[in-house]
Order: C-alpha cells, then sequence, then structure tokens
C-alpha cells in the first residue's frame, strides 16, 4: 500500500515507538492523526510533523468512536497503529497480600480493551472505503504485543495476559476483515529504549540485557517504525504476530 497522502492513526502517539512511527509515516507523506492521553506530548510531535493530536483514552468507547470520526475529516483512513499501552510489574500474590483485582483490570482494559476499541472502530471506517490496489486493499491494521506474551517474568502476570490477548486476536481479525481487504498484524518487541526504560537503574537495564544474543542492546524505536513501514508496504503480511527481540527470549526474572 502506497503510505503517501493516506491518512495514518496512531495511538500512544506522544511518545516511544508511537511517536517514532509518527514521525516515520509522515516523512513518508501520511497524514498522521496521533491519539493519545496526553495531549501535550502528542501535540508537540504533531507540530513537527504537521499532524494532528486528539486526546484520547483507547479504554473508552464513545472517546475512541469520536476521535476516529475526527480523523476521518482529513481524508480515507488506510492506516492504523495501535502503540497505546501501559507496563505495570506488580506480582500475583505480593508482600501486601493478593494483587487489588482493579490493578489488573486496569492492565488488561488499556492494553487489549484499548486495541480491541480502536480496531473495531477503525475497520468499520475501512469497511466502508473504496479499495486502493488491484488486491482490493483497504487498509491496514498494526497491533504492539511484547515478548512477554511468550515469555513473562514473574510480575508481568497481567502485563504478560493483556498482550497475549493481543497476539491472539491477529489471526482471527485478519481472517474476519480479509473479505474487506484490510490486513492485520502483529509487532510483538523485545526491551526498547524509550524513556520508560531508560529511566530504570542501570543494574536492572543491565539484567535485561544479559540475554539479548544479537544486537546485545535495546531495539530503537526508529527499528519498530521501520517494521511498521514495511508491514505497510508488504501485502503479503497478514495475520502473524513479528517478533522484534534480536533473538531475546526473557528468563523468568
Amino acid at each position: 500500500m502506497d503510505i503517501s497522502q493516506t491518512v495514518a492513526v496512531i495511538t500512544g502517539g506522544g511518545s516511544g515507538m508511537g511517536a517514532e512511527t509518527a514521525k516515520r509515516l509522515a516523512a513518508e507523506g501520511a497524514k498522521v492523526v496521533l491519539l493519545d492521553q496526553n495531549l501535550e506530548a502528542a501535540a508537540k510531535i504533531a507540530q513537527e510533523i504537521n499532524g494532528t493530536a486528539i486526546q484520547c483514552d483507547v479504554s473508552q468507547a464513545l472517546e475512541v468512536e469520536s476521535a476516529i470520526l475526527c480523523a476521518g475529516e482529513f481524508g480515507d483512513i488506510r492506516i492504523c497503529v495501535n502503540c497505546a499501552g501501559i507496563a505495570p510489574a506488580k506480582r500475583i500474590v505480593g508482600r501486601e497480600g493478593p494483587m487489588l483485582l482493579e490493578d489488573f483490570e486496569r492492565v488488561i482494559r488499556i492494553n487489549l480493551i484499548g486495541t480491541f476499541n480502536v480496531m473495531r472502530c477503525v475497520a468499520n471506517v475501512m469497511m466502508k472505503q473504496e479499495p486502493v490496489n488491484q488486491d482490493g486493499e483497504r487498509g491496514v491494521i498494526i497491533n504492539t504485543a511484547s515478548i512477554a506474551a511468550f515469555e513473562g517474568q514473574i510480575g508481568q502476570a497481567a502485563y504478560s495476559a493483556s498482550k497475549g490477548g493481543i497476539v491472539a486476536m491477529t489471526l482471527p481479525a485478519a481472517r474476519e476483515f480479509a473479505a474487506f481487504g484490510i490486513r492485520v498484524m502483529t509487532i510483538a518487541p523485545g526491551i526498547v529504549e524509550t524513556p520508560m526504560m531508560l529511566n530504570m537503574p542501570e543494574k536492572v537495564q543491565q539484567g535485561l540485557l544479559e540475554n539479548a544474543p544479537f544486537p546485545a542492546r535495546f531495539a530503537k524505536p526508529y527499528e519498530y517504525a521501520e517494521l511498521v513501514k514495511h508491514i505497510i508496504q508488504n501485502p503479503m503480511l497478514n495475520g502473524s504476530v513479528i517478533r522484534l527481540d534480536g533473538a531475546l527470549r526473557m528468563c523468568a526474572r
């Protein structure tokens, strides 16, 4: 699919992988609409790339429906990249007792339900658009999981569950939307050099890198963005999960 002059909706676009993806797609000529709870951060990125920022909580149905409606005013929405998410670490049963159920629910609501919420609204719009090529393609949705979906560490039960749900949705969603020419892919990053990661103690960072075969470093947000670009442009990528982890397999702790 040609990226130029298409509308690309990016959730979590105010920072990290979402911000870098916004910049990359804008450089390819896309009209980028950034959805983020942090409007100030999203607006800063939007100003850099001549895009649009919309404050939005992806877990809220009406907010997402309204945001997608606004994004559609800039043209046909052909691209959606879901980067919004949180990654709290908490044991199921810790020193203070069982994890509060609302803590588990919050992670599921933002990461998994939020991704589904955006996907359902965007797909509903894409289905009604005209195809853009001989394949009959109408759009592509790229979701973000994590290698924690496969090898979650201690303290990642909620996070792993939320990302595992995103992985599990990929194929059935792709099969459902195939009749409408909409592709669905998922990227499962390993450890990525984001502000949140770099603010961790040096000892914690080095511990995460101990099992990284090659390259023995954090992934760069731009490497995620480059993979997004390739997925958009390669029509045979559909219904699969791509690990972006340098062969890293997380240990138990």
